[in-house]
Parts: C-alpha cells; structure tokens; sequence
C-alpha cells in the first residue's frame, strides 16, 4: 500500500507567528494561502502544514498519488483501494471515502494512541 507524500498538519494559533518561526527553521512557503488560512511550508522534502481555525489538533497527512513536491506520480494506490485494504485488517476509519464515486477523496483514522490519520486525495 503506498500512502503518497507525507506531511504534518498542524493547528496553529496565529498563522503568521507560525509562519515567521518556521522560517527561521529553513522553511519557505510551498503552497497555500493566507486569505484561506492555511500554508504549506517546505524545507527540502520535508512538508509542514499550517492551519489556522480549520481543525483541532495535529494531523498526520499523506496524499495519494502526489509525490513531495505535489506532482502527480503515475500508477498509485487509489483511496479507495487504501481503504478496502486498511477495513479488511480490521482498521477502524473515523471518516470514510465514498466508494461509489472516483477522483478526489478522503479518509480520517487514528492510531492506538489517538494520533489522527488524514489520506486525502486530490487527483483522479
């Protein structure tokens, strides 16, 4: 099963002071924007995601179908085939794709000690 690029989404109180600290990491803006309160921050391949009064907590997040850079990455595992995969170990979802329809699509689970998973997929 390959889950795509992964990133941290992080809930953050004031995207700006986010922003300017994670600069000072070595991280620039990938993507995003301020007017949707949200940023993607990029320091090689490592991808950070700042999100400001759109979730609670922090998210682990992979993307079918992209690779680290946000391209499109031929022949990967559809979310759907993930999630028949994940429902037939017995992984309990929180949120499920829709399997009766095709294209962009999430899904939210959690680890054994309630870290939340998020695979969402933004291509067909």
């Amino acid at each position: 099963m390959e889950l795509g690029a992964f990133s941290i989404s992080l809930s953050v109180k004031d995207l700006e002071k986010s922003k300017s600290f994670y600069e000072k990491l070595g991280f620039s803006v990938f993507a995003g924007e301020k007017e949707k309160n949200y940023l993607i921050m990029k320091n090689g391949e490592t991808l950070i995601g700042l999100f400001h009064g759109m979730f609670e907590g922090n998210l682990l997040t992979f993307n079918p179908g992209w690779d680290q850079n946000a391209q499109l990455v031929d022949g990967f595992d559809d979310i759907r085939a993930i999630q028949q995969s994940l429902k037939a170990k017995g992984v309990e979802l929180m949120a499920e794709a829709d399997e009766e329809k095709s294209g962009p699509a999430s899904l939210m689970l959690a680890d054994p000690d309630g870290n939340v998973i998020l695979i969402d997929q933004h291509v067909s």
